[in-house]
């Protein structure tokens, strides 16, 4: 270990010193740690592990300011409002009456301080840090006991609170932010069980500490029995909504009354509760679960000031849940709509047909985003792929209108693409809710043994067209305006040969489009990808086709519809 020495005139110590096994003096009353010029600790005595509750080991190598610097409510401080860091950082010697360390324990220990720079082997600077343990301030309990938060430390801990539980609609990320919101910050333990939408009673997290690290308990968690009506013991009146309580072993000890009190004795054992606070969870219209707060390392217990306090945290882990329910209970009924109006592929002799359907993979809403293909009377495949501006339910019931208007004036109609889409742009700007939508529709036509595609594009990006030895392009021959504008100008056609063993791409904005780069980019990156594909049975296509086309902070919907074309007679088919 590197021998330090002090670059001021050497103090006297608080105590008789005496040399510990790794260089550093061993005060008798004080602690004593050593770092370099980066803030990691490179020397501890035996006093600072036994104060701190870590071994010697366990801060050696680490960064201090992150392991050990804390508010009074057991937060991270940011290293510019430190102001052990101002002392460090100045290079001069530097001292405070009351600071907090984070013990190995998750428990905090008041300290008064002094830093001062020292040398270490050779030219290497660093500073040498001496603490000891103080008084704490009032209300705060020092030895590891359920601390008496000060009004403002109340008021501080509610609004963080309700900013880190408001900021998520994931009824888990939720819970996970609740957890860690109370341990160890107030508790050892808390403990989450959740009425599910079905009334099951379900342990949804378990959670303890280790050196002050949140730890999942899963094996302590899963289903629960029913709430009995009858049962007058703590959790069951609290998943009834009534008041919160203060328990403690003694409470489990007797017969159990329900299964649900079975579950709370086995709790009680695995994990050595000594005192426990109980509060039910309560949404705007109904109870949804209980928070349970439980001390087993820490001396002290629960009193009735901790139980207001979890009175109002558990308030507002309820309005959180049941946003967050709601929120998802919606998006999975617009999913469950979307993705059942998007249609099978129908059976056309020698044309192979694939699509695929992708949710935006970080956004918490659904969009407008489809694809069709359906046989026509004559003998043609119409298909279309299109986009209804949006993102939410709104946008899948305006998709639901425009692809059945589509179908209905493509079956009935017998007219160019164009005319069939000039028709629908009138529907979507007079009878439809949508408000506007991107869209290429066209036939897939065959004459002998010849493929073309005959297709209209409503300001929708261009198909992808891949023929079998790799060579690409796009067809972006003709761009016209969108759907819903209200424009009249007059939309045109194209007529593509599809050559055989082509590969036809048609997709959404979302395989292409991200705020990370142009759109440019985007439609390369999807020719360069395809084309190494091309060769891929048309399913293994699709699936790769995704995955790598995508881009990585793609936050849209995806659909994508693509056909291969068959091989000329004589020619070896693909698989």
């Amino acid at each position: 270990m590197s021998a330090w020495s002090p670059d001021h005139t050497e103090r006297r110590s608080p105590g008789p010193v005496v040399r510990s096994p790794n260089g550093v003096p061993d005060l008798v009353h004080a602690g004593m740690y050593v770092v370099d010029d980066n803030g990691l600790v490179v020397a501890v005595n035996p006093r600072a592990a036994e104060l701190l509750r870590r071994p010697a080991d366990g801060l050696v190598g680490r960064d201090a300011h992150e392991l050990l610097h804390r508010d009074r409510l057991g937060q991270t401080i940011p290293r510019a409002a430190c102001s052990m860091m101002h002392a460090f950082l100045s290079g001069r010697t530097g001292g405070g009456d009351l600071e907090w360390f984070l013990r190995g324990d998750g428990t905090l220990l008041p300290v008064t301080w002094l830093v001062t720079p020292c040398r270490l082997d050779g030219t290497a600077t660093g500073a040498l840090v001496l603490f000891h343990e103080c008084a704490p301030e009032s209300g705060v309990v020092a030895d590891g006991a359920s601390p008496a938060l000060s009004q403002l430390d109340r008021l501080a801990l509610l609004a963080e609170t309700t900013t880190r539980l408001s900021s998520t609609l994931d009824a888990e990320e939720t819970v996970a932010r609740l957890v860690r919101l109370v341990v160890p910050r107030l508790a050892d333990w808390a403990v989450v069980d959740l009425i599910t939408e079905s009334d099951d009673v379900w342990r949804t997290m378990v959670v303890t500490h280790r050196d002050g690290v949140v730890v999942r308990r899963e094996e302590l968690e899963g289903p629960l029995p029913p709430v009995h009506e009858e049962s007058l013991m703590p959790l069951s009146r609290a998943l009834r909504g009534a008041a919160s309580t203060l328990v403690g072993p003694e409470t489990y000890q007797g017969p159990a009354d329900s299964g649900i009190t079975v579950a709370q004795q086995k709790l009680f054992e695995e994990t050595g509760l000594r005192s426990a606070a109980i509060a039910p969870i309560r949404g705007p219209r109904a109870v949804l679960g209980a928070l349970t707060l439980g001390l087993s390392e820490r001396p002290g217990a629960f009193t009735e000031a901790e139980l207001s306090l979890l009175d109002d945290i558990a308030r507002r882990a309820g309005l959180a849940l049941e946003n967050a329910r709601l929120y998802q209970r919606q998006r999975h009924i617009a999913e469950t709509m979307q993705r059942h109006l998007l249609p099978q592929m129908p059976e056309v002799p020698g044309l192979r047909m694939a699509a695929r359907y992708e949710s935006a993979s970080k956004s918490s809403q659904v969009g407008g985003d489809w694809y069709d293909a359906f046989s026509l009377a004559d003998g043609s495949t119409a298909v279309a792929v299109g986009d209804v501006v949006g993102h939410n339910i709104d946008a899948a019931a305006g998709m639901a209108q425009v692809r059945n208007m589509l179908r209905a004036y493509a079956w009935a109609l017998k007219e160019p693409p164009s005319a069939i889409v000039e028709r629908l742009d009138q529907a979507v700007v007079n009878v439809t809710e949508a408000s506007m939508a991107t869209l290429i529709f066209g036939r897939v036509e065959r004459s002998d043994d010849a493929w073309a595609l005959r297709w209209t594009n409503a300001g929708h990006p261009p198909p992808l067209l891949i023929t079998h030895d790799g060579r690409s392009r796009f067809l972006d021959e003709e761009h016209d305006h969108l759907l819903g504008t209200g424009l009249t100008r007059a939309r045109t056609d194209t007529l593509t040969p599809l050559p055989p063993r082509s590969t036809l791409v048609l997709y959404t904005d979302g395989l292409i489009e991200s705020p990370g780069h142009t759109l440019d980019r985007g439609l390369a990156r999807l020719r360069q990808h395809a084309a190494a594909l091309v060769h891929r049975p048309l399913h293994v296509f699709c699936d790769l086709l995704l995955e790598r086309a995508r881009p990585v902070d793609n936050d849209d919907d995806v659909a994508l519809l693509v056909f291969r074309m068959p091989a000329e007679d004589g020619e070896a088919r693909d698989r």
